[in-house]
Order: structure tokens, then sequence, then C-alpha cells
């Protein structure tokens, strides 16, 4: 059995391995966090193993796994010093490069990083994973693998992971949730009435096209017949800078994540 060493015992570690003991996948999970309460819960909830010294942790790997604020990566690997043996590492760290987490800690890790969504908590999580050229089939695969384990996996070159993380985050449909339910509330719902309406307008609907028999031209063609109510609502949202300020939101999310290669 395969022990998977988490490096960090925060939000995304849980959910991850939330999703790890859902799916019954068979690894054996070690959390280093230098925080004991962490550690004491993910303990109490998961039955891992925990180690609060770090170059303990780091031994006792089978993959590692990067899983700490960006700010705080290059402190954290400093802190395991030299590695005397091949480590196969992921990071978690949203815009720390590849080239960054070699030049803290490199030979003989072999780095890879990940983006998993907190959502791989249900099994539904999508994971966007980038590696550099001449990585083996083999270590790709332990990588890709332990992903899937809860949710999609897609692999993308390193240039577009910053696009991707501004992207993908579930805080998208939690935040359109709120807004919509809220504006919904306004026009006189209450509060579960308009919670659930608006989750069927967000959630049922995008459902309907992953389930790919459909286009999403051809869904918004269905939904919003023209001069009708959802076409109003949508040209009307438009007309006040829906889709800029959904642009703008992208853009700075670009910029906050390539701030943190320069850190």
């Amino acid at each position: 059995m395969s022990t998977v060493v988490f490096l960090g015992g925060g939000r995304i570690t849980s959910a991850m391995i939330a999703g790890l003991r859902l799916s019954k996948a068979r690894y054996r999970l070690v959390v280093h966090d230098r925080n004991p309460g962490k550690l004491r819960k993910l303990k109490k909830e998961y039955g891992v193993a925990i180690e609060p010294d770090l170059k303990n942790a780091v031994r006792q790997e089978d993959l590692l796994v990067v899983a700490v604020r960006p700010d705080s990566v290059r402190e954290l690997l400093r802190g395991i010093g030299k590695v005397h043996r091949p480590v196969l590492a992921v990071s978690l760290a949203a815009g720390v490069p590849l080239r960054a987490l070699r030049q803290t800690l490199g030979v003989p890790v072999r780095w890879a990083r990940a983006m998993p969504s907190p959502v791989c908590r249900s099994g539904g999580g999508l994971t966007a994973v980038t590696f550099p050229r001449g990585r083996s089939l083999r270590d790709r695969r332990r990588i890709r693998d332990l992903f899937a384990s809860f949710g999609q996996v897609v692999e993308i070159p390193e240039g577009k992971v910053d696009a991707f993380t501004v992207t993908y985050s579930s805080s998208h449909g939690y935040h359109a949730l709120a807004t919509l339910a809220a504006a919904a509330e306004h026009a006189g719902l209450d509060r579960k009435t308009a919670l659930l309406a608006s989750a069927h307008g967000l959630a049922d609907g995008i459902v309907a096209w992953r389930e790919g028999k459909y286009s999403l031209e051809s869904l918004l063609a269905e939904a919003a017949t023209p001069g009708g109510i959802a076409a109003t609502t949508m040209a009307a949202a438009d007309a006040a800078g829906y889709r800029r300020a959904v642009r703008k939101g992208v853009i700075e999310g670009l910029r906050r994540a390539r701030s943190n290669a320069r850190k």
C-alpha cells in the first residue's frame, strides 16, 4: 500500500482526504502540520496518521503532496533540508511554478503540480495536473491515479495553469448562488425558496450541458426564448456589466496568481 504524505493540514488536505476515504482508495495517509489542533482533528475525523516532525513525515512518503499556502512553500521546503533519495512530489500551491520548486528543493525530487478543487470532498472534483518535460509515464500515472480517486483529471501545460486556476474554482458557483438567491429574496421569495430556485437555475442547467447531449448554444436558445423572461433577464444582466465583471475578476485572479511566482 502506497503512503501519501501531506505537508499541510488545511482545507484542501481535508477535502482530498475526505474524497479519498469516500472512494475507498487504498493509500496510507500521513499528514504533517505545525498546528497540533489541525492534526488532531484530521486524525479524529479520518483516521489518518499524523506526524508533527517535518523530516520524519517526508521520510515516510511514496508520494509527497505539498499543500500549504503559496507564500509558505519556500519556507516549508527549506525546512526539509537535503533530500538523500528519490522523491516524487506534487505541489498544490497556486502560482508557484515548477522552476521555483526545483530551485528550492531540486534533485533528487521529481516535481509535478496539481490544482484540485475542494469539491473533491464529495467525489465530484476536477483536478488539473502539469508535468515538466521528460517526467516518466510511471510518475505521471501515479499522480493522475491519486487525483482520479475523487474526480476528473485533466493534464494541461504549465503555462495554462494560472488561467485554469482562476476559472475552475468552486467559488464561482457559490458566489453566483449567493448573488442570485439574494436577488430572488429582494424580488419577494423567502430564503429557502430563493436558494432552491437559484440552485436549480445554476446547477441543474450545467448538469444538463455536462451530459454532453446538447451544445451550450442550443441549450441557451432553448432556455431563453427571444423576447421572453429569461432572455430579458440575461440581456439586462449583461447591460449592467455582468460579462465585464466576470472578465475583470478572471484578470485580477491571474494577476494574483502570477504575483505568487515572484514572491
